[in-house]
């Protein structure tokens, strides 16, 4: 009788370990259908990008030709002084022009009495972040009357080196660090947001969101050490940190630096939350 049961207990825990692998695995392939699908979707918003780009560059080189036969026309009698009306009718028809350009990369605007209003929409990898305003004077002479742009983005120097002589690159190089602060941003509220509990402490992180400090603990030899991050994004253009800069105590085993090295790298070329999701999963695998 007691074999009997015991060969019955057995079977049953047999069929519960395969039940439980089971749920594993069907759960595994629905994780790896969601990737897929983010994946298609996201190759699907480069290769838009990459279409609204080619249309872009092919607006701006029609823009120039314009511009260049528009001056080439309004030259009256001495080609170096076009009249003041054909500089205002060219003036016009450029912003008009530049408007339809910039709208296919996430700048929009409209003609006010005295110039141009204009919105820098923000996004991270298709999630809009938000958008910011720029109100600008092309009369007496071109000038930001307002705007909503963040006091910590060097919009003084982008004006003074373009707006007087390349509005449309002004706008570009401001849309970049508009953005590259909004990503950057955007990943250090997903990390604070998914992974406060795996991490010593708090994430600390200045205004323009260009330098990230944190601690997190990693294992050796059954022991817990401290890894103590420093990210600085030195190209105030990019979203990607330049340095990831990762420390231990004197005391860590040689083995560790090799694994701060491994991670600061992870750290360089991934997404913040993306890279500690990726090294908390590795470190889950290996336990």
């Amino acid at each position: 009788g007691k074999m009997e049961e015991g060969k019955a207990y057995s079977q049953d825990g047999v069929l519960g370990h395969l039940e439980m692998l089971e749920a594993q695995a069907r759960e595994l392939a629905l994780k790896q259908e969601e990737m897929e699908q983010q994946e298609e979707k996201l190759a699907g918003l480069k290769a838009r990008v990459q279409e609204l780009r080619a249309q872009r560059d092919e607006l701006r080189a029609k823009v120039e030709l314009q511009q260049k036969q528009l001056l080439e026309k309004g030259v009256v009698k001495d080609p170096a002084q076009p009249s003041a009306q054909t500089v205002l009718e060219w003036k016009i028809k450029s912003i008009k022009a530049m408007l339809q350009i910039f709208y296919l990369t996430g700048i929009s605007g409209k003609l006010t009495k005295r110039g141009v209003c204009f919105c820098i929409s923000t996004a991270y990898e298709g999630t809009y972040l938000g958008s910011y305003y720029l109100d600008i004077l092309t009369k007496p002479e071109v000038r930001i009357q307002r705007h909503s742009v963040p006091i910590f983005i060097p919009l003084e120097q982008i004006a003074k080196k373009y707006l007087q002589t390349d509005i449309r690159r002004f706008l570009s190089v401001l849309s970049d660090h508009l953005n590259a602060y909004a990503g950057r941003r955007y990943q250090a509220d997903q990390f604070e947001e998914h992974f406060s509990d795996r991490i010593e402490g708090t994430l600390q992180r200045n205004s323009l969101c260009n330098l990230l400090v944190f601690n997190y603990n990693v294992s050796s030899n059954r022991k817990t050490f401290l890894f103590n991050v420093k990210l600085l994004y030195g190209d105030l253009c990019c979203s990607l940190p330049t340095e990831a800069t990762i420390s231990c105590t004197p005391s860590a085993p040689a083995s560790l630096a090799e694994m701060a090295a491994a991670h600061s790298e992870v750290f360089r070329h991934t997404a913040l939350h993306k890279a500690f999701d990726s090294l908390s999963n590795a470190k889950e695998t290996q336990d």
